[in-house]
């Protein structure tokens, strides 16, 4: 098939950062070419077959805010839904979905098909540069020309998958590493790491004993994850649980040495919090079990996923462990799991929109740049697309920072801080999450997406219409007051301080829910229920939302004071050696930015807030 030889921009690679990427672009009104091994993988999800979770959750609902793919997807795919963190406080809690894989895949498909975005098969083997800036690819030996290249090669870059003492080149099972791709990267002196991360073995349905496993069921009203779902698309069903023991850990405590990691073939640093089956036998020694959810890859897919034991034990240690499980006596392995290496890009390399510094016109996302995680990389897809789109046509950066949201911090820890190993998203990275939760993400990011161009008329008007909702039903909440007297007469229990409280404050007082308020204020039955739980989640972190917007207020300000890109700390007298180190190898662009830096002192910022005024009234 013959394709343009110009596009604004080209996304590389199809997985969840390429696919939000190249929809962001196309969103933004841009022409956009996806290259891709397979068109047929386009969606794949590649290891665990969920969505969301702890902090991952709050991501793929910002990405739905700014109207991206993966939480329509994974409605639609969703096998059972659950929200994880329940008991803890609304700002902490984290919707998570099993899916259905080829459900899934068919999703993202279909909407690459609606978009404008022309998918192309082949590979990526090099890019074309012109005096240091990007200006396309070539794919195969075809020149494909673009304004801007986001590349979201994922495990892909010099991938190499490991089996026990087995190695061998490859992206995934069944697709080929980049190899010429990753020279490339080298000629360009990008700075290059290497990071692992796994995969558990895949289990035959019927092979495995369910009697013997604890069901675990999704819950009764699901929380979904994107602001225009409804319901499920798809059936809902159980999981299961079963538990390692003491043979189990024995088995692979007697084959260390057999682990392609504990032999010392693997390189790259794993991801902590994501630990193979042999770490957390070695690391949580104590320790006599492990839990492992049994969590089926689809309605009818014959295979299960064992979340829980990652592996890069040979095959045959592999069955004995799995084999030694209650439930799992006569499990059958259908494909042994794996470990796979790869290249990254240190992130510190790019500035907030996801660009090389020193390659213009080239953007990153996704594992490549040292994360892990399906909603981390559609997060950072979905800003490199459109920023991708805006460099094309030299507009100004759409940059979220950490007010924002969790893409915000995502983004920022990773330019400002790297890694040091794969980089997951944690509700504890946010320091203001009381104000970034899943629920409201939709009323923190819609609108500026809406300023930056990539909201669609549909996402739009239902926007606008909950927000007109949600303020009627504020102001009828805070128009209905009561005193303490009034309020023990209907069976408060409030302080009787004199202080009069309106409907919306004693929605934030424990014990206090719409039935309360409800049976004293009949009107407010006609507020719905997404709405009031909303604001019952406001009402909550009422008292303390105030001081994080002075904290978010002088981050801002701190972040409008910039910092000269080519200035030479060095010579900065006043700074010590170490603070001038550093200064030099981050490149802060703001004062803001500055104040990250592991040491950085009060009387050093204060003397960099007069370097930057001194150089704006030099350069005006």
């Amino acid at each position: 098939m013959k394709h343009s030889d110009h596009y604004d921009v080209v996304v590389v690679g199809g997985g969840h950062a390429g696919v939000e990427a190249a929809l962001a672009a196309d969103r933004m009104g841009v022409r956009v070419a996806l290259a891709t091994h397979r068109l047929t993988a386009l969606g794949e999800m590649s290891c665990n077959p969920a969505i969301g979770g702890l902090g991952k959750g709050h991501i793929v609902r910002e990405v739905d805010a700014l109207d991206g793919a993966m939480g329509l997807a994974a409605d639609q795919a969703g096998i059972q839904f659950r929200l994880l963190n329940r008991r803890k406080g609304p700002a902490v809690r984290g919707p998570r979905a099993q899916c259905d894989r080829a459900l899934y895949r068919a999703a993202i498909q279909a909407m690459i098909r609606r978009s404008g975005v022309e998918v192309i098969e082949g590979e990526v083997t090099d890019l074309i540069s012109d005096r240091d800036r990007i200006r396309g690819v070539i794919i195969g030996e075809e020149p494909l020309r673009a304004g801007a290249v986001v590349v979201t090669t994922g495990t892909f870059l010099r991938g190499m998958i490991h089996i026990g003492q087995e190695k061998r080149p490859g992206g995934r099972i069944g697709d080929a590493a980049a190899t010429r791709l990753a020279a490339r990267f080298d000629d360009l002196g990008l700075p290059l790491g290497r990071l692992k991360t796994g995969t558990p073995p895949r289990l035959r349905r019927d092979s495995i004993d369910w009697d013997r496993l604890e069901e675990q069921k999704g819950d009764e009203a699901p929380s979904l994850f994107s602001f225009l779902s409804k319901a499920p698309a798809a059936r809902q069903i159980s999981c299961a649980i079963t538990w390692t023991n003491e043979r189990t850990h024995q088995v692979i405590r007697n084959n260390l040495d057999r682990s392609a990691m504990y032999s010392g073939r693997i390189e790259g640093v794993g991801p902590r919090y994501c630990p193979s089956i042999e770490d957390k036998i070695v690391r949580f020694a104590e320790k006599d079990s492990h839990q492992i959810f049994l969590e089926p890859e689809g309605l009818d897919d014959p295979l299960i996923y064992p979340n829980g034991v990652s592996t890069s034990l040979p095959a045959d240690v592999q069955e004995a462990f799995i084999r030694s499980i209650s439930g799992l006596e006569t499990a059958e392995i259908a494909r042994p799991g794996y470990a796979i290496e790869y290249d990254y890009v240190d992130p510190r390399a790019l500035d907030q929109t996801l660009s090389l510094r020193a390659a213009p016109g080239l953007f990153l996302a996704g594992q490549i740049n040292g994360t892990t995680g399906y909603e981390e990389a559609a997060g950072q897809g979905l800003v490199a697309g459109l920023n991708a789109a805006c460099h094309a046509r030299s507009e100004a950066s759409v940059v979220f920072d950490r007010a924002d949201g969790y893409i915000g911090v995502m983004v920022d820890d990773l330019t400002t801080r790297g890694v040091s190993e794969p980089y997951r998203m944690f509700t504890s990275r946010a320091e203001y999450r009381l104000m970034l939760r899943a629920d409201n993400a939709d009323q923190r990011l819609t609108e500026i997406g809406r300023a930056a161009g990539c909201i669609s008329d549909e996402r739009w008007d239902a926007f606008s219409v909950k927000r007109e909702r949600l303020a009627a039903a504020k102001e009828s909440l805070s128009n209905l007051s009561l005193t303490p007297q009034e309020a023990a007469r209907h069976g408060l229990a409030i302080n009787h301080d004199g202080v009069r409280r309106s409907a919306f404050d004693l929605l934030g007082l424990n014990g206090i829910d719409r039935d309360a308020l409800s049976g004293i204020w009949p009107e407010l039955e006609t507020v719905d229920q997404e709405c009031f739980e909303q604001l019952a989640n406001d009402a909550t972190y009422a008292g303390y939302v105030g001081r994080q917007q002075e904290e978010i207020e002088q981050l801002r300000r701190d972040r409008s004071v910039s910092l000269p890109v080519d200035f030479s700390f060095a010579g900065l007298s006043g700074l010590s050696g170490e603070l001038r180190e550093k200064l030099t190898k981050a490149r802060p662009a703001s004062l803001a930015d500055a104040a990250k830096i592991e040491g950085m002192t009060p009387a050093a910022l204060t003397l960099l807030r007069a370097v930057a005024l001194s150089e704006a009234r030099k350069a005006s």
